[in-house]
Formats: structure tokens, sequence, C-alpha cells
């Protein structure tokens, strides 16, 4: 009996046998499909079903028909998965040890982010965190080889112009309606707090420091006084992170200092910082900290607006701005680079203030300061894109796009197909 077999016997009759052998409370596991000599547990097919209900956002109690779609598609893709697994082996296509933790780390705080937090996502996968991390971390790394043998296969697939009119042509009517969208760029001034006011947060922080130190609990002050909304409600803990995930001043210390020491205050731009490492394990570290931010003042308001309206003046031409924005913005992602936020749609923009007051700004000239959470924005439209159905004179590069994605989807939908054609496949049913 070869190994197929094998599988499949196990597959229907193995939980029955084993269940009375095994105590009450023991989980046996099923088959959910088998690819050549590849098994897809159930349990594993669970999983992904229900984190990709979360991110989906589909509750399987009140909307059974498509959690029953999704099922079918998650299967079919593990399936396919498979499948490319065994053709990527053969190319010796690999995920580094890093890129897979980075990914997973990714996947978790989207899942805490559209479950809405820890409690509730624990509850949708059925199981801790900390237990899906362990489980999944596998499932991660043939994700991440599977989408670079996909990569590799759909590289050099393009599409001509004459593909691209031809693609308008057959599609034009059911394409998506287009937003207008904006290119812009922003100069961020960030209101700073007075000396006065960073003296007290430093003093309270210090005050907080020598009560842990005499053997008040950390945690329970964190609750109390941490002004940081996300670890607060976790007696201010990070959990693991990636070297790379904090600014500087707070990754030099917290990756520097001793196990279970406690740092002195660690300024940052947020504020003030006390920090106990946990646990280090390379290039991820364990840590909890408590966030005090100095109190702004409606002089520190006026200061910054006053220096944001000073800089609005004095940019008369897009060089003048980019030398401001490269001096003075203190958004370190783009004051390199003249402030580019690239092409956004106003509607839709994670910064509403910023989003609202496009339609107000004309093209080619600075904007008064905005203000948002972040601070005063100074904004330059380049240009505007209008939106509405989508013509092939006013947006080619979309519909360019559209045609490539087309094109290459149909390629490998046809790729697939006949690949499957070369290996057994057994899908469980029941």
């Amino acid at each position: 009996m070869n190994i197929k077999k094998l599988l499949l016997v196990a597959a229907f009759f193995g939980s029955h046998v084993l269940s009375q052998e095994l105590p009450e409370k023991q989980f046996v596991d099923g088959i959910a499909a088998v690819v050549e000599d590849n098994v897809i547990l159930k349990s594993d097919l669970v999983q992904l079903v229900n984190m990709t209900a979360i991110q989906s956002r589909i509750n399987p109690q009140t909307h059974p028909e498509e959690f029953e779609e999704l099922q079918q598609n998650v299967i079919n893709q593990m399936v396919d998965q498979k499948i490319i697994l065994e053709m990527a082996a053969l190319d010796s296509i690999e995920a580094e040890e890093k890129e897979v933790t980075a990914a997973l780390d990714q996947q978790v705080s989207n899942i805490l982010a559209q479950a809405g937090g820890e409690d509730k996502a624990e509850e949708m996968l059925g199981q801790s965190i900390k237990s899906f991390r362990r489980e999944f971390w596998y499932d991660m790394r043939d994700r991440i080889v599977s989408e670079k043998y996909q990569q590799q296969l759909l590289n050099n697939i393009s599409v001509t112009r004459n593909g691209v009119s031809d693609f308008y042509s057959v599609f034009k009517d059911s394409l998506p309606i287009l937003p207008t969208t904006v290119k812009i760029r922003h100069l961020l001034i960030k209101p700073t707090p007075n000396m006065a006011s960073k003296e007290k947060a430093y003093n309270m922080l210090d005050s907080l420091r020598s009560l842990v130190l005499a053997g008040e609990s950390f945690e329970g002050l964190a609750k109390q006084y941490s002004m940081d909304p996300g670890s607060k409600i976790k007696g201010g803990h990070l959990g693991f992170v990636n070297r790379g995930s904090f600014v500087k001043p707070f990754e030099e210390v917290a990756f520097s200092q001793n196990i279970d020491s406690l740092s002195f205050p660690v300024e940052t731009e947020f504020g003030y910082h006390l920090i106990e490492t946990l646990e280090k394990r390379g290039d991820k570290i364990n840590v909890k900290h408590i966030l005090i931010q100095p109190k702004l003042t409606p002089d520190d308001e006026k200061r910054a607006y006053d220096f944001a309206l000073s800089l609005k003046d004095s940019s008369k031409t897009l060089d003048d701005y980019k030398k401001f924005v490269k001096e003075y913005s203190t958004d370190v992602r783009t004051s390199e680079i003249g402030g580019d936020l690239g092409w956004i749609d106003p509607t839709n923009y994670p910064i509403p203030e910023i989003g609202q007051a496009v339609k107000y700004i004309n093209t080619g000239e600075c904007s008064p300061p905005i203000n948002s959470s972040l601070g005063f924005h100074l904004l330059w439209v380049e240009k505007i894109k209008p939106g509405g159905k989508p013509s092939l004179k006013t947006h080619w590069s979309e519909i360019e796009s559209m045609a490539l994605n087309y094109k290459k989807m149909q390629w490998y939908d046809a790729w697939i197909s006949d690949a499957r054609q070369n290996f057994y496949i057994f899908v469980n049913e029941k």
C-alpha cells in the first residue's frame, strides 16, 4: 500500500480507531487534502480559514454562505500552493528566516487591528496569538516561497499598447469608476513642548522609576500613568519586537541594557520612556515601557504655527519648498524626497485633514498651515488627475495596470490548471 492510500485510510478510519486508544480529551487531527506526498491537515485549513475570515470581515454566524464559499476558496488555494512548492523546490527557491518572521509580525498586527484587539482575535482564531505565531510560521514560509515562485513565473509577462487598447475595448463598460487623485507633497512642522513641560514630564517618570525600584509594580504603574494607549492596558508590555521597529533612542537603550534592568528616562519624539528589557533573541527583544508625554501649551502650538506660516511665505517656488522640506520637515520618511506623498485619493487618505484641504489649494503653490493630530502641514499640489469613468486618454497608466494584471491572471489560471494534471490530488469533502 503506497503513502497516498495509507493517508486516505487515516483520513477516513484513523480518527475512530485512535479515539478508542487515546485519552478522551486528546485531539486527533484529520486530513483535508493530499497533494502527492504532501498532507493538508484539517487543523491547518481551519486556522487559515479563520484568519482569512477575520481579514475579510466575514462572520460565519451571520453570513454562513459567504463563509462556506471562503472555505472552498481557501482549500483550493492551499492545494495550489502545495503544487507551487513542489515546483519551487526544483528551482531551489527558499525564504530566509528573517523575512518569514517579519512577514508574520505584520500578519499578526493586521489580524489584531482588524479583529479589534487580542481577545477578539484569539476568539475568532480559536487559539492564542502565541500559539498562532508558532504554528503559522511554517505556513508563512511556504507562502513567501510560493509568492517568489509565482513572481518568477509572471515576471516576463508584459502587455503591449495594442493589448491595453484591446482590453479597454472589451471591458470598458465594466471597469470601476476611478477617484480623482492628486500628486502632492507636504512639509510637517510638529509642535514641540517648552522646557518647563519637558522637565515636569522627566521628573514624573523619574519618580515612577524610583517607585519601581522600591518594589512597586511596573505593570500597575504603567496602567495608571502611561500615555501609550496601545501598551497601557497590557501593563506597558510591547511583546517581542524586531530591531528597527522602534525610534532610534528607544531602540539603542532597549537593546543595549541588561536583561531586567530599568533605564533612566529616555527622550524620543513621542516623549519620555521608562524601559525594561525582559528578553533578547538575536535581533528581537521582549520589552515593556511607560510613556510620559510633556504637555503642549497654546503657546507651543502658536510657535509651531507661526514658524510654518513663515516657511509658507518664503516658499515662492517648488525648489524653495523642497529646500525647506529637507531642512525643517519632521516627517523623516519624506524629508529627503521633497515631502513627496505620491498620488493620493483625497477622499480616502489616512490623514483626513490633508484630503479635506486639497480642494482649496491652488496647483503649483504652497498652502497655508493645515492642522492635524501630527502637527502643521504645508501642502504643495503638483498635479490633479480627474476621476470618473476610465478613458485611455486620461487614465492610460491605470488601464495599463488593469490590463497587465488581467493578462497575468489569465496566464496563471491556465498554468495552474495544466500543472494540476501532473499531480495526484485528493480533497476530503467531509
